[in-house]
């Protein structure tokens, strides 16, 4: 049984005001509104509903915290970029994000979910500079693989790993598919290093067996 099937949700905040505790280790999971960050969570935790997923984009109006020990913990973090959001409250989104990502010393690593025929769109881009410019690791993951048949996605990869290039630091691309669970095990082999499970070997079990093309 995978370690991230024991995640459970801990709290909603609209700030880092109202988090817990500035303590232990976050990995957090951004990306544009439609990218699928939802179902990526979900598909994660093997959990059908732990994090909402909508019909409507932009639902996630909250920095929600999914607990996965006392001192480890999944961040999903409100989406941007949806255009039929009201401006006023894209605004409110992007500050509270803003904020976390400036000021949260627990964030260990961030996971920028992109659909793989749309990636490094000029936000995710501007995200991905910031991290970079703080030291921060990124996982680059491209979504919605199934919608590409095998040579079209992995030329997609092949394309997106050589653009990462560009950002001169520690930036890793796979893609990765909620559907049929495709990248599933580079996705938990890049959380486990940022989480530290792999010092914890008894943490760490991985029952699947797909590879990253």
């Amino acid at each position: 049984m995978s370690y991230y099937t024991k995640a459970k949700f801990f709290t909603s905040a609209p700030d880092i005001r109202h988090l817990k505790d500035d303590t232990g280790i976050e990995v957090a999971f951004a990306g544009r509104s439609n990218a699928g960050k939802s179902s990526a969570l979900n598909t994660l935790t093997r959990q059908k509903n732990l994090a909402r997923t909508s019909k409507t984009p932009g639902r996630t109006q909250l920095i929600n915290i999914f607990e996965l020990e006392e001192d480890r913990r999944l961040v999903d973090l409100p989406g941007y970029g949806f255009a039929q959001v009201p401006i006023a409250m894209k605004k409110k989104w992007q500050q509270s994000l803003g904020e976390y990502l400036q000021k949260r010393k627990s964030l260990k690593g961030i996971v920028v979910l992109m659909d793989i025929r749309h990636p490094f769109k000029d936000l995710d881009q501007d995200l991905i500079h910031w991290a970079v410019d703080s030291d921060i690791p990124v996982l680059a993951l491209l979504t919605k693989a199934d919608k590409l048949k095998s040579g079209k996605r992995k030329a997609q990869l092949l394309m997106a790993r050589e653009a990462a290039l560009a950002f001169m630091g520690d930036v890793t691309v796979h893609t990765f598919s909620s559907l049929n669970r495709h990248g599933l095990p580079e996705l938990e082999g890049v959380l486990n290093h940022w989480l530290q499970l792999d010092r914890d070997k008894g943490d760490v079990d991985d029952d699947t067996s797909v590879v990253d093309a």
